[in-house]
């Protein structure tokens, strides 16, 4: 009864969390539509006023696995408020900034309350559902990242053709619409025993402040710094009585390696992102709305079948839904180095395998390392997980960026033949290469997990 009681309210909170996750994706990805607005106004150029999207990512990378080492101690309810609060607190100062310093304050402030989010959204599936349910409570979650994805550039465009763009700053306002669901559904915990260690944050934060600022604007010194930064953080949760990540969370092969394996994944997916208005820009000599409208499809379908990914994962086994999403990738990859010249609207529905199957990809990955943590770490460890897929995001622009500077003199596959395009399609052959590595990494981690899972489902098929 307990369970059933408790899987009631998560079917409440998750529908909550996709409408919040919405606002919060549309939030993050928005105001990189009108930079140069931004740039103009200011009379900045692309590099400084970059820092507006930079420093909202960079603080929300480092919030998601803080908020879920303070879960693991408090009480989420109360840190779900802080965060909503705080993220509309920012969006105020935004609405009202009368100089860049001022933008870029508000946006920081976003980005420590809106970082509670992604760390609610990898918290609530573990602790409401039992793992025989947890891919569909995944699957909608997803569905409201495809939806702000897909929104977010569309909305945008929509504001700055009727207002100002610091209005752009008023949409975080709507998450407050949700706080009173999250009061009454999220249970009232106990206040677990123990102190958090604050200089474990810190230095956890500095070395993944460096490390992006390495990656994102290619410089040694930030470089060092990170590696600096790790090896006292290293030595930090060794030595501290209670320290910000227990080493021993590490000592599970299945998670680390499962850490390891979605850290590759979402490095990979990026590459739809990135290099696809890359290429159409290009190669295809696309205005920046027409690669919008070509993107678009692909995203849509994404947010539909969301809730489908996970359904598959809890009737017929996580390894199902993995190695189908693979599958869909590897065609989207093979598809896309053998048309990589092919008009857009071919584009636009190759991306359609790539997308779904990066999002069912996460559903899988998150499922299965979900099951690897205890429920005592599931908040720290579901926030590493986060922070991971932020920082392999952005060393995945860094790489593909200049790969895609530096050009390519020759093609991996023979049916290419403009030159521009050569460097597109040797980058997917690679890609899915990869892919099939990954494959096989998944079977020999998380192979008995996927038997087990098998058996379970023939046990209530029969039952």
């Amino acid at each position: 009864m307990e369970s059933e009681a408790r899987v009631r309210e998560g079917e409440k909170l998750i529908r909550v969390l996709a409408f919040t996750l919405v606002i919060s994706v549309m939030s993050a990805t928005m105001f990189n539509i009108v930079l140069p607005e931004i740039g103009k106004q200011f009379e900045l150029t692309l590099s400084q006023v970059s820092w507006v999207s930079s420093a909202f990512l960079l603080v929300y990378a480092i919030g998601t696995v803080t908020y879920g080492k303070l879960a693991d101690t408090y009480k989420l309810k109360n840190l779900i408020t802080f965060g909503l609060v705080f993220f509309a607190a920012g969006s105020l100062v935004g609405l009202a900034a009368p100089n860049y310093g001022t933008v870029l304050i508000g946006r920081v402030l976003q980005a420590v309350g809106a970082a509670v989010i992604p760390a609610t959204a990898a918290i609530i599936p573990v602790r409401y559902f039992p793992p025989e349910k947890r891919g569909r409570a995944l699957g909608i979650a997803m569905t409201g990242l495809a939806i702000g994805s897909a929104l977010g550039p569309v909305v945008a465009a929509l504001v700055v053709g009727v207002a100002h763009w610091r209005w752009l700053f008023a949409m975080p306002l709507f998450t407050l619409l949700a706080l009173p669901y999250y009061r009454r559904y999220l249970r009232e915990e106990e206040r677990k025993a123990g102190a958090i260690d604050w200089l474990g944050g810190a230095l956890l934060a500095g070395t993944v402040s460096l490390l992006l600022l390495a990656v994102t604007y290619g410089k040694w010194l930030p470089a060092v710094g990170a590696i600096a930064a790790f090896v006292l953080f290293v030595s930090r949760i060794r030595a501290a009585k209670e320290p910000f990540i227990r080493p021993a969370l590490f000592s599970s092969k299945a998670y680390a390696l499962g850490l390891a394996i979605a850290f590759v994944a979402t490095a990979i997916g990026y590459s739809l992102v990135f290099l696809t208005p890359q290429l159409l820009a290009g190669v295809h000599r696309l205005e920046p709305g027409l690669v919008g409208f070509v993107m678009f499809p692909a995203a849509v379908a994404t947010a539909l079948l969301g809730r489908t990914g996970g359904k598959l994962a809890d009737a017929k086994g996580n390894s199902v839904l993995f190695y189908a999403a693979t599958a869909m990738l590897v065609v989207c990859f093979a598809l896309m180095t053998s048309f990589t010249g092919a008009p857009p609207a071919f584009i636009a529905l190759f991306l359609l395998f790539g997308n779904v199957g990066q999002s069912f990809l996460y559903i899988a990955l998150s499922n299965a390392i979900s099951r690897t943590l205890p429920k005592e770490h599931s908040g720290v460890g579901m926030g590493l997980l986060s922070m991971l897929n932020f920082i392999a995001g952005a060393v995945a622009a860094a790489v593909y960026g200049k790969i895609v500077d530096d050009g390519a003199g020759f093609r991996l596959n023979p049916a290419i033949s403009r030159p521009e395009a050569y460097v597109y399609s040797n980058l997917y052959i690679v890609l899915a290469l990869l892919l099939a590595f990954m494959a096989m990494l998944y079977y020999v981690i998380f192979g008995r997990t996927d038997r087990d899972d098998k058996k379970r489902i023939r046990r209530r098929g029969r039952s």
